[in-house]
């Protein structure tokens, strides 16, 4: 598992618009909210990318983008965003290698024995590349506006 402290693994996906992110050109501009997020249009991923996007200018105004990551492909990112009035930006991960560099692809006990899923996270990451705070299985009512506390610190 990552921890605060560590560097942050680099990475480039594409978003819903089949452009390349890459982590490496916020370095020294933004800090970055990366959540990792399970299925694109199911209730508590709705929920969180509709928080996270409601809270975006606040976001911003602190230097700080905000990026969800899912298996899901780039066509349901845009659908996704679309039908729910999304604003900020969602990764797709269908390989889930940036899922495996983040810890976040597990192995847990589900129906019928052990399946491998994705573990609800979020990394809240400097502008130096520094994980300053790992969220693991974290809950989503509330989740945005209390990882914008952290971030409100980032510069104290």
């Amino acid at each position: 598992m990552l921890q605060a402290g560590q560097p942050a693994p680099a990475f480039a996906l594409p978003d819903a618009d089949l452009q390349i992110f890459e982590f490496r050109n916020l370095l020294g501009k933004h800090h970055l909210v990366l959540y990792f997020y399970p299925k694109d249009d199911t209730a508590g991923c709705t929920r969180e990318a509709m928080e996270f996007s409601d809270l975006q200018e606040q976001f911003e105004s602190h230097g700080c983008s905000v990026v969800g990551v899912s298996p899901d492909d780039c066509f349901s990112h845009g659908d996704f965003r679309d039908k729910h009035g999304i604003t900020v930006l969602l990764l797709s991960d269908m390989d889930r290698d940036v899922c495996r560099l983040y810890g976040v692809w597990r192995e847990g006990e589900g129906e019928g024995g052990t399946r491998r899923g994705l573990l609800r996270s979020t990394f809240v990451i400097d502008n130096k590349g520094m994980i300053r705070h790992a969220l693991y299985n974290v809950s989503v009512r509330g989740h945005a506006a209390e990882v914008l506390e952290l971030v409100k610190r980032l510069d104290d």
